[in-house]
């Protein structure tokens, strides 16, 4: 099977009655904030928030005569970066002016690199939801500034520029157009989104802006090699957003085509209120922008000494992680993938499993734990479960203070009160009956009430179930369920 009837197979999910006859090809330019404490070319804070033009310097603001500086930090998080997507590092890079007007770029021009990245091809395997792993092809990792933020909603008659986010410094990471899925593009950014918070170099804040992708879409029919024309869908900040974007962009693609009209190349804005994108402007291409080298910054050399230092220093990713708690702690792929996507949940899972079962770890933090924090809607981090309560938890169950019935109850109060689960089972009452005399009383009573029963259970092996719930319930839930089984079989005799 070549790569085109591969690539041609993965769109079979694109639109009910449609699947057959045409192909979505998607590509992202994903824009990450780089973690640091100043910005790219000057010394002003790179924090969020802050009161209006707070953390803007003469040079943020294209004051006369200021001249950029570059951040060697900066540079340091774009190398991490780029060795975690296994990118080819550049040796040397420069920076160019990419010329556009709009108010919150003071300059009129931005500081970006065009034809000389500092991070050449790479490429990352992802797994979408249900589907086999792809490799998703990485074209090039560029840093460059950000630019200031214009508010129009303060004034009917009036713009407000506020440029502490200009001059921030950003990583553009763009793929190779190899998605053919709303699901694959989310995966990629998915995973995209747990290397850069685990290598430290961009928080992937995507309510506060860190993290946000321009998506480009267009459709061709099934089987053919050109391409169809493109529409870049600008700055989307969510996963769901996405993939909504790129469903909804794919389905006006295809019905133009369809009543013999022509796609025009252009920039769309995603409503998420409507669930459409809506024309902004006709599509830009490099030789609109006049790029060329910035004359205020020398190009960048970097050493290979320094390259070698950093790639000493990366932490575990995703993948390794992955790898690793398969063999380490014996789990499922899918509790692997599912631990190891992001830094906080393999942490999490780790300090819990830790001189624990590792399983059980498993199956508490994926089913009980994430389901728990997605009705409330809480990230992991607000979880007012810690890891070493939930750990405590685990051992009340092994040594026999509750059971597991009780255990659910008890981490449903912790989740609303944030209390340890030993002052909830004492505070309560909840330990755990242990005590075969009064288990034996209690199933006595049982047969007592219901003689009838006492042959149906002879002749039926499944009606056994009735009578350990039963005294279950008999003794409010509480019985040690194995000395219950094991009462139960000795007088019942089975």
């Amino acid at each position: 099977m070549t790569e085109l009837d591969v690539r041609s197979a993965r769109s079979d999910q694109l639109v009910a009655g449609q699947k057959s006859q045409w192909e979505i090809i998607v590509g992202l330019e994903v824009h990450a904030q780089v973690t640091s404490q100043a910005k790219l070319f000057s010394g002003a804070s790179a924090a969020y928030g802050g009161a209006p033009n707070a953390h803007v310097s003469l040079v943020d603001a294209a004051m006369p005569g200021m001249l950029p500086v570059i951040n060697r930090y900066c540079v340091e998080q774009a190398i991490r970066t780029g060795l975690g997507l296994n990118a080819e590092i550049h040796r040397v890079s420069r920076f160019d002016r990419k010329n556009y007007f709009y108010p919150d770029l003071p300059q009129g021009y931005q500081i970006s690199q065009y034809k000389s990245p500092i991070v050449g091809e790479g490429e990352i395997e992802v797994e979408p939801e249900g589907e086999d792993a792809i490799v998703i092809r990485i074209e090039r990792l560029h840093l460059e500034q950000d630019a200031g933020k214009s508010i129009h909603d303060l004034s009917p008659s009036e713009t407000f520029v506020d440029l502490n986010r200009a001059g921030v410094a950003l990583m553009e990471i763009v793929s190779r157009p190899d998605m053919r899925s709303a699901k694959e593009a989310a995966a990629y950014f998915n995973k995209l989104r747990a290397i850069v918070r685990a290598l430290g170099t961009c928080d992937g804040n995507m309510e506060e802006g860190s993290m946000r992708a321009d998506v480009n879409v267009s459709v061709r029919r099934a089987g053919t090699r050109e391409w169809g024309t493109r529409c870049e869908i600008k700055n989307v900040n969510s996963t769901r957003f996405m993939m909504a974007a790129i469903e909804y962009e794919a389905r006006r693609q295809i019905e133009i085509l369809e009543a013999g009209g022509s796609i025009d190349q252009e920039t769309r804005l995603f409503d998420p209120d409507k669930g459409e994108t809506r024309t902004m402007r006709s599509k830009e291409d490099a030789h609109d922008y006049r790029y060329f080298p910035d004359p205020d910054l020398l190009p960048l050399k970097l050493d290979e000494a320094w390259i070698a230092e950093i790639k000493a220093s990366l932490p575990e990713l995703p993948d390794a992680k992955k790898k690793r708690f398969m063999s380490e702690y014996g789990l499922s792929l899918y509790d692997a993938r599912v631990l190891s996507s992001d830094s906080e949940s393999a942490a999490y899972f780790e300090a819990v499993a830790k001189s624990r079962d590792a399983k059980q770890a498993a199956n508490w933090v994926t089913q009980e734990l994430f389901g728990a924090l997605n009705k409330k809607g809480l990230e992991l981090a607000a979880s007012p479960v810690k890891a070493e309560a939930l750990g405590a938890l685990l051992d009340l169950v092994k040594d026999g203070t509750i059971n597991g019935k009780i255990a659910k109850d008890v981490f449903a109060k912790m989740m609303e009160t944030g209390e340890a689960p030993g002052a909830i089972i004492e505070r309560e009452g909840l330990r755990q009956v242990t005590d075969t005399g009064a288990i034996e009383r209690a199933i006595d009573a049982l047969m007592a009430a219901h003689p009838d029963k006492l042959d149906d259970v002879k002749q039926n092996p499944k009606a056994f179930g009735w009578w350990v719930g039963q005294a279950m319930k008999a003794t409010g839930g509480k019985a040690n369920p194995q000395k219950v089984n094991e009462i139960l079989r000795a007088k019942l005799g089975v």
